[in-house]
């Protein structure tokens, strides 16, 4: 597992775009050698970023509401809640995450280097592979969260982020950001290169790194946004195989776990001995506590409305309970609900909330998570969406069943779904309204048009549906809004659990969709998200 104080070889001073604090800079005189196979590989353990984006892209997503009178909550979260420039510093900020995904990207390109000088010999190319997988991954996290989603009619006017493919060799260097289009053609050249080259021998414990599974799942996610697809289905199908079923989450064994403490089941939920799990990665991050049973972070959370309106309870593979708490029933993995003054918290246990001492004494460290960056889960309903994309309902409706029985209690509900079923429950609601909400929302997709009524629509609807459920405590929905051009609002949820006011909403073409560059490097002189 990759700690921090366990890194062996790491490059001495990383990105800066000012004098004291370069974050694009690589200082090429302060460097460790890399100039053997064994120092390759355990500089790659660092081509992974140690700061996780989920917390953004969740406080930023519809998965949450504002509580209005909950003391708990660090002021970046609520920054990010309203879409605003942050301006607060912590673990999970823009600066941190940006920070922490290009120092990974300096990492996979200083082994690249390496791999070059030492004659880019056959017993290489796995670890090639690897820091090219590692590079595209930690450039497509950045083009996502900073940049719109990839339009094929704007990706070329659009901003990107720059992107690296080779260490710096020069001491304050000027970037530009280039255009989304080019960001996507790069991160798919690096793709296309390494996946051949994987090879999951090299690794005592494959899941802490781009084994093949985790690499080709990635490529799926990477496709998807890029409206292939044809290659969505194909890296799909050479992850899953003949038998797909065998490689998603075991909910019932999951389930089997003692509540409490809540880490058991986070950390068996992020275990690498689940077959369904594929990247395996720990970050510096409250994900456990903020998305756990704990009063930290009740001010912007997911209660009751959201769940009993639109999340968990207004399903399509059931009518809406008679019972404000009978969907929790539904799913084989239990829902727990966190009560406190002025707030409720409803969460899954996901992530393990962990402490790493750097002085027990003084009790001083780092909060500390683990989290699955790709799961067999995650190649399943990527398909599921390419088919639908594909107007093939048959095939997609297979995925959407497969994942449905796997999760859903049979008795409480009727996980399995056709087209009319579908149909029924999409068309017999209506759009969702911040005073009055339900899980449809209307889609603005950029690769088709999207007809109301029509049974593109519905399967999408549900398809969405499913993967906010999957997702959820992910990051993943804040990507599925910007790529469907859904809007959403801000909303306050009183005492009561009833909803106050509307705050605020994010409209179909609004700039805040791209989250604002951290204030370091627009003050270095990089161009700003417009406002």
């Amino acid at each position: 597992m990759k700690i921090r104080n366990i890194i062996l070889v790491t490059l001495a001073s990383t990105f800066a775009l000012t004098s004291c604090n370069d974050w694009l800079d690589v200082m090429p005189d302060n460097r460790a050698e890399v100039d053997t196979q064994e120092k390759a590989e355990k500089l790659l353990v660092s081509a992974y970023p140690e700061n996780a984006y989920i917390t953004m892209a969740e406080m930023s997503s519809d998965n949450v509401d504002h509580f209005g009178s909950s003391p708990y909550s660090k002021r970046f979260m609520l920054q990010l809640y309203n879409w605003e420039e942050v301006t607060e510093t912590d673990n999970e900020d823009p600066k941190q995450v940006w920070g922490a995904l290009y120092s990974a990207i300096t990492n996979a390109n200083q082994t690249l280097v390496a791999i070059e000088e030492m004659g880019n010999t056959p017993e290489l190319q796995p670890a090639k592979g690897e820091a090219l997988l590692c590079r595209a991954y930690s450039h497509f996290l950045l083009v996502n969260l900073f940049s719109n989603a990839y339009n094929p009619a704007t990706a070329s006017e659009d901003l990107g982020i720059p992107y690296m493919d080779a260490p710096e060799t020069e001491l304050n260097p000027k970037y530009e950001r280039g255009t989304v289009a080019e960001v996507y053609e790069k991160i798919e050249k690096d793709l296309e290169e390494g996946l051949p080259l994987i090879d999951d021998g090299m690794y005592s414990v494959p899941k802490y790194h781009f084994n093949e599974k985790a690499a080709y799942t990635f490529a799926s996610r990477f496709y998807l946004f890029y409206g292939k697809w044809d290659k969505v289905i194909e890296c799909a199908n050479y992850v899953l195989g003949s038998s797909p079923a065998e490689y998603l989450r075991n909910y019932t064994e999951l389930n089997a776990l003692p509540t409490s403490p809540a880490d058991v089941r986070g950390n068996a939920y992020n275990s690498t001995n689940a077959k369904n799990n594929f990247l395996v990665q720990t970050a510096y991050s409250t994900l456990g506590v903020n998305f756990g049973p704990y009063s930290y972070e009740g001010l912007i959370s997911i209660g009751s409305v959201l769940c009993k309106t639109e999340l968990l309870n207004y399903a399509p593979w059931g009518t809406k309970p008679a019972s404000g708490t009978t969907f929790r029933n539904m799913y084989k993995y239990s829902l727990g609900i966190y009560d406190a003054t002025g707030f409720q918290k409803y969460l899954w246990i996901k992530h393990p909330y962990l402490f790493e001492y750097i002085d027990p004494v003084a009790g001083i460290g780092y909060n500390r998570t683990i989290y699955t960056a790709f799961t067999g889960d995650e190649a399943l309903l990527n398909r599921a969406e390419a088919y639908v994309m594909k107007e093939d309902y048959t095939s997609a409706l297979a995925d959407l069943n497969l994942w449905t029985t796997n999760a859903l209690v049979a008795s409480q509900c009727s996980p399995v779904l056709t087209l009319d079923s579908v149909k029924e429950w999409a068309n017999g609601m209506e759009y969702y309204k911040w005073d009055v909400p339900t899980p449809k929302k209307k889609i603005n997709n950029p690769f088709v048009t999207v007809q109301e009524g029509s049974d593109l629509e519905a399967m999408l609807q549900a398809t969405l549906y499913i993967r906010r459920v999957e997702f959820l405590h992910y990051g993943m929905r804040f990507f599925d809004i910007k790529r469907h051009g859904i809007k959403i609002y801000r909303r306050q949820v009183g005492t009561a659990l009833e909803i106050n006011k509307v705050l605020d909403s994010l409209e179909v073409n609004d700039p805040r969709r791209a989250l604002q560059l951290p204030k370091d490097v627009i003050t270095a002189g990089m161009t700003p998200n417009p406002r």
